[in-house]
């Protein structure tokens, strides 16, 4: 009698073959997939065309049964829509925001599955997702780029005005500078004269005697006519 819970002969075979199945479906999964990258964020500008990158690899070769779809969100939200498509040659969304708008710039064969944007506008702005599918290659990531679209008018007029800013700030503060140079120099001279003493004013210099080379010969004349007279005086009769 067989005991509750115990597996038989068919139940035990199940069971060792079970982990060696999960590895070996594993190991295809593994084998069978594709790596996709993109730019996460591209900006572009109002008027000027956008590129959105893809690139792949797959570990089988490249057939005409390789299919690309590349699928649009708003970026306010919303449902998804498919924009554009490629299987052995370009398939443009025929409808939609980017009806003839939407170009094909990639090369399979190199593993690029790139795209353009013609003429993007601000309500373009949103996520777009590229897949890529090469049988049996066909599990992959779905990577994202998020496009943002700008006004380059408003980014000029920003521009020029910081220039402009800086042309009349660049001068003020160059005088100001300047100011402030000269201004510390004179400070400076004043105060050493301070430091070396004070200045005589003009009532204490007149009141100076003057002595000029003149006074200096009279004195000197004088001091010899005093030295004549002396002598004679000592003369004896």
């Amino acid at each position: 009698m067989r005991r509750p819970g115990a597996a038989g002969p068919g139940g035990r075979l199940l069971l060792l073959l079970l982990p060696r199945g999960a590895l070996l479906l594993l190991g295809v999964c593994n084998a069978l997939s594709l790596e996709i990258k993109v730019s996460p964020k591209v900006r572009a500008f109002v008027g000027e065309q956008a590129l959105l990158k893809c690139s792949f690899r797959s570990s089988s070769p490249i057939t005409e049964s390789l299919l690309v779809d590349w699928t649009y969100r708003p970026l306010t939200g919303g449902q998804m829509e498919t924009v554009f498509h490629y299987r052995s040659v370009p398939h443009p969304t025929t409808a939609g925001r980017f009806k003839d708008r939407i170009f094909w710039v990639g090369n399979v064969a190199n593993g690029d599955a790139s795209i353009t944007i013609q003429s993007p506008v601000l309500s373009d702005n949103g996520t777009f997702f590229c897949s890529v599918k090469n049988p049996p290659d066909v599990y992959h990531n779905i990577p994202q780029t998020v496009l943002l679209v700008t006004e380059r008018g408003l980014e000029f007029q920003l521009s020029s005005a910081a220039l402009l800013s800086i042309l009349v700030f660049l001068p003020s503060a160059l005088v100001v500078v300047l100011l402030l140079v000269r201004m510390g120099r004179k400070f400076r001279v004043l105060k050493e004269k301070g430091k070396c003493g004070y200045k005589k004013s003009s009532i204490e210099v007149s009141d100076e005697p003057e002595h000029s080379d003149t006074a200096g010969c009279g004195g000197k004349l004088k001091e010899w006519c005093l030295n004549c007279v002396d002598t004679d005086e000592e003369d004896p009769y």
